[in-house]
């Protein structure tokens, strides 16, 4: 990853003994004599990553440039190279959060070199933390993009299972009856007088219905026939247990002549 600096200073020996100092550490060096210039190069080059400004410049002062800097680019680190006597006004900029660090003149090359690759590092760490932010937020909205299209689709299909003409029951592992569509109640238990989800299957569908294998036709106590059909769960998801659909013979045929 190339690493851009922005060095600022209304003296060019001062950039030139920077640019000679950093050049080693194989940065891309760009120099601005003002604030002015350096507000310039920064709206040009989006890719600068730290900045190093002398504090008195003519014009506008390291910390003004570096207050704008901040205000403009906000992911920039910004450093300020000052003497002593400016230290009030750099020390209420480091409070506010314009400038990262202080480095005195003169600078202490080792101390300088070291402070700037822990600026890279800190600009580089924080890319990288909006960089996975954003891939988070991403994700978040695709998962609920997704969960919102399963539960219109769960909606929808909760009003096909409700219109059918048949009756249709899920019975899980223990037995134990999970689903119901409307024509189970009505066929089941037409009075209304008993819950069919949580009963145990055993005690609410005929044996007949119960254990009809496939599609079949079982006759009921009372004679009258029904058409039923059972199938095992699992196939197409990680559910378990059975399905069991069945209607009234008859009216699976009147269904047939009115079609």
């Amino acid at each position: 990853m190339d690493r851009t600096i922005l060095l600022v200073d209304d003296e060019a020996n001062i950039l030139s003994a920077l640019t000679r100092l950093l050049r080693p550490a194989g940065y891309n060096i760009l120099r601005a004599g003002s604030g002015r210039e350096g507000l310039e190069l920064l709206a040009q080059h989006e890719e600068i990553g730290v900045i190093v400004s002398d504090q008195r410049m003519p014009e506008m002062s390291g910390v003004e440039f570096l207050r704008k800097a901040h205000e403009l680019y906000p992911d920039t680190v910004r450093i300020v190279l000052s003497g002593y006597t400016d230290l009030n006004s750099v020390t209420d900029a480091i409070n506010h959060g314009a400038i990262y660090k202080f480095l005195t003149k003169p600078w202490e090359d080792d101390l300088l070199r070291t402070n700037i690759e822990e600026a890279f590092q800190r600009h580089e760490m924080k890319r990288e933390n909006d960089r996975l932010n954003h891939e988070l937020e991403k994700r978040v909205e695709e998962k609920t993009r997704e969960v919102t299209r399963n539960l219109k689709t769960l909606q929808v299909s909760q009003e096909i299972l409700e219109s059918l003409p048949v009756a249709v029951i899920g019975i899980d592992d223990d037995g134990y009856i999970a689903l119901a569509n409307s024509m189970a109640h009505h066929l089941l238990d037409p009075g209304g007088e008993r819950p069919l989800l949580g009963e145990l299957a055993r005690e609410i569908i005929p044996d007949q219905l119960l254990g009809c294998s496939g599609d079949a036709i079982v006759t009921m106590p009372d004679g009258v026939l029904f058409h039923c059909w059972q199938t095992t769960m699992g196939r197409l998801s990680h559910s378990h247990g059975v399905v069991l659909a069945f209607a009234p013979q008859q009216q699976i045929e009147q269904a047939s002549r009115d079609a």
